[in-house]
């Protein structure tokens, strides 16, 4: 399988967690976030930039898994009718806390809260599969300039 992240170029030579807190994990848990498919990527990494910047400092990553690694998935069913809203981000961090702490599997996949018929995939650093996930490719990444005229 594989999944898509866009991030720095000086972020792109390897698979690296920020700690950073998230809609899915609280501060100083490290995990990785990652798309099912590039234009997700785009979205997701759109919400969280406040304006066009330099394109020419992104990559997009192309990220394997291999077919036998175990993939844990949070539905939609699980979730509260409001989980999308900010206001409720520590009920989704709870959950993915919960399941980084746990080590059930290296992978977690979530619905986007952009477009909850799509998926995020989480990597969890800590995971004893963790070294068997690969940046299969680096590809440049230039966000169209129309994205932001709205």
């Amino acid at each position: 399988m594989l999944i898509f992240r866009i991030c720095l170029n000086k972020w792109a030579p390897e698979l690296k967690a920020s700690g950073q807190p998230a809609r899915w994990n609280s501060k100083g848990k490290l995990v990785i976030y990652t798309a099912e498919n590039r234009s997700l990527a785009c979205l997701e990494n759109l919400v969280h930039r406040s304006g066009l910047g330099n394109n020419e400092l992104y990559k997009i990553l192309v990220i394997s898994i291999p077919d036998n690694i175990k993939i844990n998935e949070v539905t939609k069913k699980q979730l509260p009718k409001n989980w999308r809203e900010y206001s409720n981000y520590s009920l989704c961090q709870k959950i993915g806390d919960q399941w980084i702490d746990s080590l059930p599997s290296c992978i977690l996949k979530v619905p986007s809260s952009i477009i909850p018929q799509e998926y995020n995939f989480l990597i969890n650093t800590l995971h004893k599969e963790f070294e068997r996930i690969r940046i299969d490719s680096q590809e440049d990444f230039n966000f169209d300039k129309r994205l932001y005229s709205v």
